[in-house]
């Protein structure tokens, strides 16, 4: 149920309640029969006044002073309330989206999501328990509106157009996911994100095979394809179910606080030009270093305990969300 309802809903409890409690009171104080009690009720709280339709003795007088009283002031709240609706059914959409503009011109390192269809949500919620900064574009309006109900930042426009994507400030962005409805408008917003920021990260979702060799030759960092991964996960569910169900675990969290994570390694960290084994990160901090991206894209899976970490290298681990973040302060360098 929306404000506006609930509010409606109110005033017109409480009309029809002052409209009660002045036909009970023309009834028993003042001895009116029904349709007259009714009658003289809601002309009296309508102060239209053509006058008292039968003579009113001295305690129907005392009672319609404070029925006049009581109606009157319902019924400028009533006014009050349903003209405070109208502007906001006429207006309200208009100042949220006005918002919505000014908090977009704010953001920074933030992710942009094309379109808001089921990939796109899936996507966006994620994001949003990442706890990064996000902006959704979609060019159907109902979606918009669907998203900021959610709580996301949205902008009604078309993926494909560099008007929309400076919109929500793509050279500010770290992070673009096309998820539009054909491979053709994902292309486009590909070419068009990487032509308006070359360091944008973009991922991409593509239903046919031709258009996944596409995209990635215009740029995108990442190519999915729902169907294709859909039907390998089906295979992998039956053949390695166990291997199936320790992914699902550590990538989704269901049912165990184990996450999998990517930490850079900063300049000011404790850690570089130290060896696994010196760190001793598995046995005291509890988390397992699966691999290591180094800074020229070489990649080390089960690095051994000689492994050296160096600047600008990424750490794939895996562990409980306190471990992590722990480890991740030691990471990055914010503690020494």
């Amino acid at each position: 149920m929306t404000p506006q309802f609930r509010r409606i809903s109110f005033v017109a409890a409480a009309i029809a309640g002052t409209v009660t409690v002045g036909t009970l009171g023309y009834i028993f104080v003042a001895h009116y029969p029904v349709l007259d009690a009714i009658y003289m009720a809601v002309m009296t709280m309508t102060t239209v006044g053509y006058g008292e339709i039968r003579p009113l003795s001295q305690a129907a007088r005392v009672f319609n002073t404070f029925y006049m009283l009581l109606s009157v002031s319902m019924l400028l709240l009533a006014l009050g309330v349903m003209t405070q609706t109208i502007i906001e059914l006429q207006f309200g959409n208009l100042l949220v989206k006005r918002r919505a503009k000014k908090m977009i011109d704010k953001l920074e390192n933030h992710y942009i999501i094309c379109g808001f269809g089921r990939v796109g949500r899936g996507s966006a919620a994620e994001l949003r328990q990442a706890g990064v900064p996000l902006v959704i574009i979609d060019r159907r309006e109902d979606r918009v509106d669907w998203a900021m109900r959610a709580g996301y930042l949205a902008c009604l426009g078309d993926s494909t157009r560099d008007e929309t994507l400076y919109e929500v400030r793509v050279t500010h962005a770290r992070g673009l996911i096309a998820a539009l409805a054909t491979d053709a408008d994902n292309l486009f917003a590909v070419i068009s994100a990487k032509t308006l920021n070359p360091k944008i990260r973009v991922a991409a979702r593509a239903a046919e095979e031709e258009a996944e060799r596409k995209m990635r030759q215009v740029g995108a960092d990442a190519v999915f394809a729902p169907y294709v991964m859909t039907g390998t996960r089906l295979a992998q569910s039956l053949l390695k179910p166990h291997v199936r169900q320790f992914l699902d675990f550590a990538t989704t969290n269901i049912g165990l606080d184990v996450g999998i994570e990517q930490l850079e390694v900063g300049a000011g960290s404790d850690l570089v030009g130290k060896s696994l084994a010196d760190l001793r990160i598995r046995s005291e901090l509890k988390v397992i270093v699966l691999a290591i991206r180094r800074a020229d894209g070489k990649m080390v899976f089960n690095p051994p305990a000689d492994a050296v970490i160096q600047v600008q290298d990424y750490l794939i681990v895996m562990g409980e969300s306190e471990p992590l973040r722990r480890l991740e302060s030691r990471v990055t360098g914010a503690v020494s």
